[in-house]
């Protein structure tokens, strides 16, 4: 029987364990992997302490802080989370079950796929959703970027330099920070913008080889010779495990209200797996620390925890 369980290894639920560790809480923290969203990401300029620091470079100073502390660490997929009857949280994951008084949701989200013809059948031959990751193999190649959002100009933007051609493809225009789309207008080497167009299908033998894409006014399609595609359309709550006992609203994100407390007591959520309109770094590590605060208040009173 743990107090808590931090399920989730973002800046939320690994700035909760630290927290958690400070109040002396006997906690677990579950994660399938380490870093969440920022091990995504190349250029951080807006966290607060570093001037520039790419995302597995912030994580890793996140994870340093953790290790500092005693607490249990297993990187384990969630699979569910129940309630018992006598008021304790039951979490299963691929690896096991756990039972805490307390749970803290900081499962944050993944990239939403196109769900087109093509896409999953080359992903890691050619479609991927993470430019800071893979984008080193496609030097001299020609690849696009889907979307129109920050995340996705500024893949195009760290592309640039490292691929021979790259194709931008928008639904609607850009949704982007004016800095960003700033930023995409100076580079040396243009990007080639196709702005109004659907992406319809990925065609390839062993690996990518071209992009089809559709004018939404004309429906015209247009064949791009391609090496790679770079998803970038936005991300979907990890949820699932939670939805038959957290409300939701219509994004699938957790309901909370400012102090990330949910529908249940005793269950909380942190980070971009919760209901807030603002998903950055700073405000996922600032509701991870909040949520364990919060937490350790309602152990406090509760179950008298010492």
């Amino acid at each position: 029987m743990y107090d808590l369980i931090i399920i989730g290894g973002g800046p939320a639920g690994m700035t909760a364990a630290v927290y958690t560790a400070r109040k002396r809480l006997k906690a677990l923290m579950l994660t399938k992997e380490f870093g969440g969203q920022p091990m995504w990401t190349m250029d951080i300029e807006n966290y607060m302490g570093y001037q520039f620091i790419t995302g597995p470079e912030l994580m890793e100073k996140f994870d340093e802080q953790v290790r500092k502390f005693p607490i249990d660490i297993k990187y384990e997929e969630v699979t569910g989370l129940t309630q018992g009857t006598d008021g304790t949280f039951h979490v299963i994951s691929d690896g096991g079950k756990y039972q805490a008084q307390a749970v803290i949701v900081a499962s944050g989200k993944r990239p939403r796929r196109l769900e087109v013809p093509g896409e999953a059948e080359f992903i890691g031959r050619g479609v991927s959703f993470c430019a800071t990751c893979d984008g080193p193999l496609y030097a001299g190649k020609h690849v696009a970027v889907v979307g129109g959002g920050n995340s996705a100009l500024q893949a195009a933007i760290e592309l640039s330099g490292v691929a021979e051609k790259v194709y931008l493809i928008s639904l609607h225009g850009y949704n982007a920070d004016p800095i960003v789309i700033e930023r995409l207008r100076e580079l040396t080497k243009p990007v080639i913008e196709f702005s109004g167009y659907t992406t319809t299908e990925i065609k390839g033998s062993e690996a990518v080889e071209s992009l089809i894409i559709s004018n939404n006014e004309t429906k015209a399609q247009t064949e791009l010779a391609i090496q790679g595609v770079f998803v970038e359309i936005g991300l979907l709550p990890n949820s699932e495990f939670c939805q038959d006992i957290l409300a939701f609203n219509k994004y699938r994100e957790v309901v909370t209200d400012c102090r990330t407390r949910t529908n249940i007591p005793g269950l909380f959520a942190a980070g971009d797996v919760a209901n807030g309109p603002d998903k950055q770094i700073v405000i996922a590590a600032g509701d991870g620390a909040k949520a364990a605060m919060v937490a350790y208040e309602y152990l406090l009173h509760k179950h008298g925890i010492k």
